[in-house]
């Protein structure tokens, strides 16, 4: 199974909040209370994701983390490589953390790039904004001429 950890998870929860309202500067504490997310967690979240830029972390007594991107412009790629790392699905893509001890002999080392890079472009066509508003990713498209429609309790 295909799975990304919790931490991302956490991450995509704590920006999508903080994307509600660009610009504005929050603490851990109010992360971590809006979000039910404990605040150590919140804490380590915060630290890695302005660490690779994705939020802005601001010195002081009014001090604390703002997003200063619209959520449109937060891919789900950008999340998990901020938290996981590289994506690679496999130790043998070339993008890989890793080392397999049978690539000098395996007859399929280096063919996951091709499932691999298509799993990262599928990650980077997703936004922070479409996790939000799933209708934006999945809009409604109006039937064709001559189809019928599905009944809805409104018809």
């Amino acid at each position: 199974m295909l799975k990304l950890n919790k931490m991302t998870d956490y991450a995509v929860v704590v920006l999508g909040q903080m994307a509600r309202d660009p610009g504005r500067v929050r603490t851990a504490a109010a992360l971590s209370e809006t979000t039910a997310i404990p605040l150590p967690t919140v804490s380590k979240l915060l630290k890695i994701l302005a660490g690779v830029g994705l939020i802005t972390s601001h010195r002081g007594a009014n001090g604390g983390y703002s997003v200063d991107r619209t959520a449109e412009q937060v891919t789900v790629a950008a999340i998990v490589q901020a938290i996981d790392g590289p994506i690679a699905l496999t130790a043998c893509v070339d993008d890989s953390d890793g080392q397999c001890e049978v690539s000098n002999s395996c007859p399929i080392s280096g063919n996951w790039n091709r499932v691999n890079l298509a799993v990262r472009r599928a990650l980077e066509e997703v936004t922070l904004a479409d996790l939000l508003d799933p209708t934006e990713m999945f809009p409604l498209q109006p039937a064709a001429a001559g189809t019928r429609q599905p009944v809805t309790a409104d018809s």
